[in-house]
């Protein structure tokens, strides 16, 4: 498999994309999550190019090849950002509308973009994580406080010392519990952890969890954005959620009745026995969901 790497030049990103598939192939944008990197979709890759999809996987901000183009800018991990660079990186590709498949990270990131400017996807589709759960003040469960353990322990100086000066012991343990009755291999985590070897990654992770729940400065760049997904949270775009039963990170009654933000198709699937990387760990059976969605 070619797999073809491309820089889109956003007014603030270098962003790294890898690009492969049937050049006329309809787009698909590929968002991953945290902590993971543009590996996370290599067994989706095969089915979306048989299916005459095109796939655009690309590095999140903090994360593999891309940069910053200024040392002065704020080192925003805001989910407010990471749509907003969703868009921008479209701009810069040139590409007009495509369809959207995220995880975690990426997945809130496919939900912003998509609420925010519909016209630009054909689909949405969401893996591991629900949608309106970007309010710090939004109501958890005991035991979904119990799963965000690692947002609170990142909120603190120990936690802040772990990010920066251990992220490989601390993001393979996350791996290995993500990932119950799915073991990931050493391999797999070597290869994509050299994605975090990116100079931003830590300040991005850190103010990512930290700006989430108000334990950290937003930047006001994006305030126009936050007003705008408070105000009308609706997503028109047809929509699909796929959530691991078995997920220990955000628990799937977490993306459960979410019908009512959704104006166009949506859907959710389960899969029985999937943790949290359901791209990872179930590849075969997640495909097949997303291709059905996408009408192949």
């Amino acid at each position: 498999m070619h797999i073809q790497t491309v820089i889109a030049s956003t007014p603030i990103l270098d962003i790294a994309c890898e690009i492969s598939g049937p050049e006329t192939g309809r787009p698909v944008m590929l968002l991953h999550g945290w902590p993971d990197s543009t590996r996370t979709w290599d067994g989706l890759l095969t089915p979306l190019h048989e299916a005459g999809f095109r796939t655009i996987a690309l590095n999140l901000r903090g994360f593999g090849g891309t940069r910053f183009r200024r040392a002065d800018t704020f080192r925003s991990g805001q989910l407010a950002a990471l749509g907003q660079d969703l868009l921008d990186g479209l701009d810069a590709l040139g590409i007009e509308r495509c369809a959207v498949i995220g995880h975690d990270w990426g997945a809130r990131a496919a939900y912003i973009g998509a609420c925010l400017a519909p016209e630009r996807f054909s689909h949405c589709i969401a893996l591991s994580v629900g949608w309106g759960t970007n309010d710090p003040d939004q109501i958890v469960s005991l035991q979904q406080v119990q799963n965000y353990w690692y947002h609170w322990l990142m909120a603190l100086p120990r936690g802040e010392t772990l990010v920066r000066q251990d992220r490989r012991a601390f993001t393979r343990y996350i791996w290995s519990i993500w990932s119950p009755d799915h073991p990931l291999s050493d391999a797999a985590f070597e290869e994509t952890a050299s994605a975090f070897d990116n100079p931003d990654w830590a300040d991005i992770v850190l103010h990512s969890y930290r700006a989430r729940w108000g334990h950290a400065p937003v930047d006001p760049a994006y305030d126009a954005i936050e007003a705008r997904l408070r105000a009308d949270p609706g997503i028109r775009v047809p929509t699909l959620v796929i959530h691991g039963e078995a997920d220990p990170c955000n628990a799937p009654e977490t993306s459960q009745g979410k019908e009512q933000f959704f104006a166009g198709a949506y859907q959710r699937e389960s899969l029985l026995g999937v943790g949290h990387f359901p791209q990872r760990e179930a590849p075969n059976e997640t495909a097949a969901k997303i291709l059905s969605f996408l009408g192949v």
